[in-house]
């Protein structure tokens, strides 16, 4: 791979220039990256101690929760440091490995919202055979499935990226190695191979994006033959995954699905997709659910008894 290039580190200029925004900025993403991994680690543990949160739905917010953790992870501690550091480079293998991590979570959190929305199908539209359709094995195999499609993503990603040949400039102009900005610096034709690149994340987002859409609208077709407390419930708790469904389709859509053309806006949606929404998940499930909320202050309320002990 650095046989092909002359470039062995990129220079990322981050999320701004001015020294004394980024001095203002490093403890709000600081906090933020924080309550992200907190929150997101609060809801996997309350729902591996509590057998009462043990249906498919909340194994599935379980995994949800990890891969947004992994998923914020690849991309905030880059930034945060980016705002203390003079000067924030990163090898030309490390832009590689953040690149194909970055697509490998965000696609394995892709199908995962597709795989939430089979399971709320499943409950509300075929209740009486719910439990023998979403079988624990099949839940394994779907949680399986969606990582395996995710870093599949990322690895055709990478595939396609390491065949071109960088031989300077070698400034990003991003906070993270993202693929357009990446592919700008590449000493090569990319009018081909570049829209290929991003078609890839761009038409996973649409066609999941469709699906998505298209089980929602049967969803709500068969809530009309449900009761009143039965319709209030299901959409209480679709609207959730609803929510969640835009908050990353949305900014995903937005930034793939166009021409190769970088905006000055790109760096505050990646922004939000990559660190504002995985902080948003866990309080949306949580302040939406009334037994997620009662088991975590059931959790608390032990804590402090052991406490006081």
């Amino acid at each position: 791979m650095q046989r092909m290039n002359n470039v062995t580190e990129f220079i990322l200029l981050g999320l701004t220039q001015n020294p004394k925004l980024q001095k203002l900025l490093f403890p709000g993403f600081l906090i933020t990256y924080v309550i992200t991994l907190a929150g997101n680690l609060l809801i996997s543990f309350t729902i591996f101690i509590t057998p009462a949160l043990g249906s498919p739905m909340y194994f599935f917010l379980y995994y949800l929760s990890i891969i947004d953790g992994f998923y914020s992870s690849s991309t905030a501690p880059t930034m945060i440091f980016g705002f203390i550091n003079e000067k924030n480079t990163i090898s030309f293998n490390g832009c590689m490995i953040q690149l194909f991590v970055v697509h490998s979570f965000a696609g394995a959190e892709i199908v995962l919202l597709i795989v939430m929305a089979y399971d709320r199908y499943v409950a509300i539209c075929k209740p009486l055979h719910y439990t023998t359709i979403m079988r624990r094995p099949v839940c394994f195999f779907l949680v399986g499935m969606a990582v395996f499609v995710g870093f599949l993503h990322g690895g055709i990603q990478i595939s396609l990226l390491v065949q071109l040949p960088f031989c300077g400039p070698n400034v990003i102009d991003h906070f993270i190695c993202d693929l357009i900005p990446v592919l700008k610096l590449a000493c090569a034709d990319t009018h081909i191979l570049g829209p290929l690149i991003t078609a890839n994340s761009g038409s996973m987002c649409l066609l999941i994006f469709s699906m998505l859409l298209t089980s929602y609208i049967v969803i709500l077709r068969s809530l009309r033959n449900h009761s009143a407390e039965g319709r209030r419930k299901a959409l209480s708790t679709c609207a959730s995954h609803i929510t969640v469904v835009i908050l990353f389709f949305v900014p995903c859509s937005y930034l793939y699905l166009r021409p190769m053309i970088s905006f000055p806006t790109d760096k505050a949606v990646m922004v939000f997709c990559t660190i504002v929404t995985p902080m948003l998940n866990p309080l949306i499930y949580t302040f939406r659910n009334a037994e997620m909320k009662n088991a975590m202050k059931k959790i608390c309320g032990q804590i402090m008894n052991t406490a006081d002990k």
